[in-house]
Order: C-alpha cells, then structure tokens, then sequence
C-alpha cells in the first residue's frame, strides 16, 4: 500500500568537479543523506544529497547533488514508514541525476548504488516531556 505520492522534485544543489587527466582509474566511494520534514497537511518534503568522488583525490572528481522533493502523503500515515518510502521512491530520479550529468561530461556514466535503508536504524530525536512543577 501506498502511503505517499512523488508531486515534484527539483535539483537544490550541483557540484561537479572533472579536473582528471588523460586515462586515469578513478576508486569512486559515495555517503548519501536523506531527510523528511513533515507537515499537518497530508504533505511531506524529502531531501536526497548524493556524493561521489575519487577516495585517493576527491578535489580531481567528485560530484555532490541535493534534491529536494514533495510528497503528498496518505492520512495517519506513519512518519517511518513515509522515510523509507519517499526514499525509495526518490532514488531513482538521484540516480538518474548523477549519471546523466557525468555522462554529458564526456566520461563514462557514474551509477551510484542503492542503499537499502529498510535495516537501517531511523533516528527520531524526541524531546523528554518536563512536567509542569507549578512555578
């Protein structure tokens, strides 16, 4: 079942850096943040940031992409369940994203892997109740 729907999306941020010369073998790593804000509104807003680069010289190629999407979201919808989902339904227009840009750059595509965020712990910071103590 589905609990959200993919409104929009637009790129918030493009970094791309191609400094490299002649052949090279590029040992590419990548670190991937995604966060939900949610409204009363059956609405929440997802954003993906997706960074690839060189692990022995990240200042010669590396690519940093935020995007930033809307959902509508379903009614009591869990907030857990909306992370995993939105992402899901986000990653593949990231994904798209950074290999579209690098393959216009006139080296080979880049396509970054999934993450299967389903095992992953999702922190949720919960602020301690305090109890009125009457002053």
């Amino acid at each position: 079942m589905h609990r959200s729907e993919l409104r929009s999306y637009k790129i918030e941020r493009l970094d791309f850096v191609n400094k490299t010369e002649g052949v090279k073998k590029l040992e590419l790593t990548h670190k991937y943040s995604y966060n939900v804000g949610y409204s009363n509104i059956n609405t929440c807003s997802g954003e993906f940031t997706a960074e690839v680069f060189d692990k022995n010289a990240p200042e010669e190629f590396r690519i940093n992409i935020t995007v930033v999407a809307i959902f509508s979201t379903a009614p009591g919808s869990q907030k857990e369940m909306l992370h995993l989902e939105t992402y899901d339904a986000l990653f593949p227009y990231v994904k798209a994203l950074v290999s579209t840009v690098t393959a216009s750059a006139g080296i080979p595509p880049v396509f970054i892997p999934y993450i299967d965020i389903s095992d992953k712990n999702i922190y949720r910071v919960e602020l301690p109740h305090k109890p009125d103590d009457g002053r």
